[in-house]
């Protein structure tokens, strides 16, 4: 099939499925994966291809560039640290430890079973804040809690990445090549910190005045663009840089004007992350999916188990009663994004096979569909308990 058909199908399948979830009232990204899915069953689209392994790429880093631009405010994140630190801190601990003794318990090798744990510590409260607004709780303290937490959670399961990364480039790590890799980690992270401090304030006071239509949006573009180059020179990933990236660029309001926000959003989710969603569908093996049936039914059940379970003790060292934190644990299931990037890394470095790979896919769709039933339990539980 000729590669424009393919991308052709790739995104009206993406857009039409993702509306029907939506509709549903499930995530739209669960849509696009399914759209991958029947492409790959149906119409023999392979993800072998190298221009949508290309294209999924880009889609991965504008997935997270945008995450980091859009949804993180440094400013927010500072003022709820202090509540939001220990709730993070267990919402991202336990998980990690459950998927690590799991992949143990399967024989994996190490780094798969890191892998494992890294992609089990994201939240993407996406669902839960719909839920919560349906149940006029999202404005309480656990709802404020859970929305700085969550993202929190994800800039430690981004350099939990960088870190296994790696570990990964090294195999036997010696004390100074973690040094080496540390350094690396610091010396991107303050050159980004110089850069948005100092240099790219300038530079976007400088585009602000140019002529040329669409300048500040070719900006941050190019911020994304060169952040995850800039990452890859360090030996991090690309998608490391992009969400660093991001952040930074968040800081400086030319850049975050409404207006290039919306495109940029537009410029992601319009083209490049729907195809990387429909990429991960591409890639689900359900052959392999139905051979590790014991290996992805406990890891559903300690995915699930160690948000709520992280969560809840986290949230009550903060002074949550037990209902609230049942409320916050249920409420950090779900995983809807950071997670599929990881393990596209993981695959694409040939570290995880198609039955983790697959398993966490349907891990994913699990949580999404659990977590507003038992979300809406729990914050009646609390109500009749009032």
């Amino acid at each position: 099939m000729h590669i424009l058909l393919q991308i052709l199908l790739l995104l009206l399948l993406a857009k039409a499925f993702g509306e029907f979830f939506e509709r549903m009232g499930f995530p739209s990204v669960l849509g696009e994966i399914s759209a991958g899915l029947l492409l790959v069953s149906v119409f023999l689209i392979s993800p072998e291809d190298e221009i949508l392994k290309f294209l999924a790429g880009l889609g991965v880093i504008f997935f997270l560039f945008t995450a980091g631009y859009k949804e993180t405010n440094l400013r927010e994140l500072r003022a709820t640290f202090k509540q939001s630190f220990l709730p993070a801190t267990f919402g991202v601990t336990i998980p990690f430890i459950f998927g690590f003794l799991l992949g143990k318990m399967f024989n994996f090798a190490s780094l798969d079973c890191l892998f494992i744990g890294v992609a089990l510590t994201p939240t993407s409260i996406g669902m839960t804040v719909r839920t919560l607004i349906d149940l006029d709780y999202l404005s309480t303290k656990v709802g404020s809690i859970l929305l700085n937490a969550s993202v929190l959670d994800d800039i430690v399961c981004l350099f939990l990445l960088a870190v296994v990364i790696q570990i990964s480039l090294y195999h036997e790590l010696s004390v100074g090549q973690l040094l080496t890799m540390g350094g690396k980690l610091v010396a991107f992270v303050l050159i980004m910190i110089i850069l948005g401090l100092h240099v790219l304030p300038k530079l976007f006071e400088y585009i602000q005045k140019m002529h040329v239509e669409e300048a500040i949006f070719t900006g941050v573009i190019a911020v994304a663009l060169f952040s995850a180059f800039l990452a890859e020179k360090f030996g991090l990933h690309a998608v490391i840089g992009a969400f660093i990236g991001g952040i930074i660029l968040s800081t400086i309001p030319i850049a975050k004007i409404q207006d290039v926000q919306d495109k940029v959003s537009g410029f992601s989710y319009g083209i490049f992350v729907p195809i990387f969603f429909a990429f991960i569908g591409l890639s689900v093996d359900l052959s392999a999916l139905s051979t590790a049936g014991l290996f992805a039914a406990l890891l559903i059940i300690l995915a699930l188990a160690g948000k709520v379970i992280g969560g809840f003790i986290g949230s009550k060292l903060v002074g949550l009663d037990s209902y609230d934190s049942l409320i916050y644990g249920v409420g950090s299931m779900p995983r809807v994004g950071v997670e599929l990037a990881v393990i596209a890394i993981a695959q694409s470095m040939g570290i995880i096979g198609p039955e983790v790979f697959s398993a966490i896919v349907l891990m994913v769709a699990v949580s999404v569909i659990v977590t507003p039933i038992a979300l809406k339990c729990a914050v009646e539980l609390k109500r009749s308990a009032s």
